[in-house]
């Protein structure tokens, strides 16, 4: 069995609202993350899959440590992120490193390409030469595909094409040759061709660094292709977990069989879909019960009033009422 890398324990990340959000009298924190436990192993790529407002990104951001108001537990081996002092932030920086959505956003127009790449390097080694400074972002770049690298070093962002931006996104991220990667949504500013691309890239990568890999995306039908292992989250909180391959052939919680059901297949293209009902609601005003009952076709009264307890069936983590229910245990395991 792998090595536990990175274990959440009932994080939380609650935000002060801004005024107007919600009505008076009620609670006005907006619960982006709400009490949620995991665990990452060595090796491993996690898929982190929900529609948008679900708090995927959120959960990315605080195991970096880049939020305050990050609450509960993050190990990152034996050191707690939301505990560590200024100089452990500084070392776990070499080990965790994030590879942002948006590579038109992400990079600053005015720097070079080669000022880009080495900068977590000049942060985190000054003891590098500039010689060895060059050598480390040079094969980064080579890693990715930027070949040959010196041609790509005195350019500027505006200069390269989509693809290349999120190639020197990747550069960037892997410099330091961190354990941890955090992925957010790194193929959805790309089209269909260069996405298979990327993708390829980070899968051929990690195999070569050996990094742990967090993928957080709301294309569930790709997650097929590059994790070992999904989450499926909702409001805040994770409603399933378990093996990719078991998931997607025998999803639990209603939520994960909707989000199937929508994901396009060559043999049913043409078959129309059902789509879930209403909008996922704003986490200022998040429902009694289970968080997806207004929406789920499968709901029952007790869904209304009880959140459901987190359970282990089949070496997967479902947090649905109709785990426990009986009559409707059959109903509930099936995505027909």
């Amino acid at each position: 069995m792998k090595a536990s890398l990175v274990n959440i324990r009932n994080m939380s990340v609650w935000f002060q609202a801004r005024t107007g959000i919600v009505r008076r009298g009620k609670n006005n924190a907006v619960r982006a993350v709400d009490g949620i436990d995991f665990e990452m192993f060595s090796g491993e790529t996690l898929a982190l899959v929900g529609e948008s407002g679900s708090g995927k990104t959120t959960v990315g951001r605080a195991v970096m440590g880049l939020l305050r108001e990050a609450a509960g537990e993050i190990w990152y081996k034996d050191l707690n992120v939301l505990a560590a002092d200024r100089e452990n932030r500084l070392r776990l920086r070499t080990k965790m490193q994030m590879i942002f959505q948006d590579p038109f956003d992400a990079m600053n127009p005015r720097e070079t390409i080669f000022k880009i790449v080495s900068e977590p390097l000049a942060i985190h080694c000054r003891n590098l030469t500039p010689a060895a400074q060059r050598k480390r972002v040079c094969r980064a770049l080579a890693d990715v595909g930027m070949t040959p690298p010196e041609d790509f070093l005195g350019r500027f962002p505006h200069e390269l094409s989509g693809g290349q931006r999120q190639r020197v996104l990747i550069a960037g991220a892997l410099v330091l040759e961190p354990d941890l990667v955090i992925a957010d949504e790194p193929v959805s500013m790309l089209d269909a061709s260069l996405k298979v691309e990327i993708l390829n890239l980070l899968m051929k990568l990690q195999k070569k660094r050996n990094f742990t890999q967090l993928m957080i995306t709301h294309d569930l039908a790709l997650t097929r292709y590059v994790a070992d292992r999904i989450a499926i989250m909702y409001l805040g909180k994770l409603l399933e977990i378990g093996p990719t391959r078991d998931v997607l052939a025998r999803p639990y919680h209603p939520y994960t069989q909707s989000l199937i059901k929508v994901v396009p297949t060559v043999d049913k293209a043409w078959e129309e879909k059902a789509v879930l009902s209403g909008e996922i609601p704003h986490p200022s005003n998040v429902p009694p019960g289970c968080r997806f009952h207004p929406r789920c076709p499968q709901v029952m009264e007790i869904c209304r009033k009880k959140i459901p307890e987190p359970m282990i069936v089949d070496q997967r983590m479902v947090q649905c009422h109709l785990v426990k229910n009986a009559d409707n245990k059959r109903k509930g395991f099936t995505n027909e």
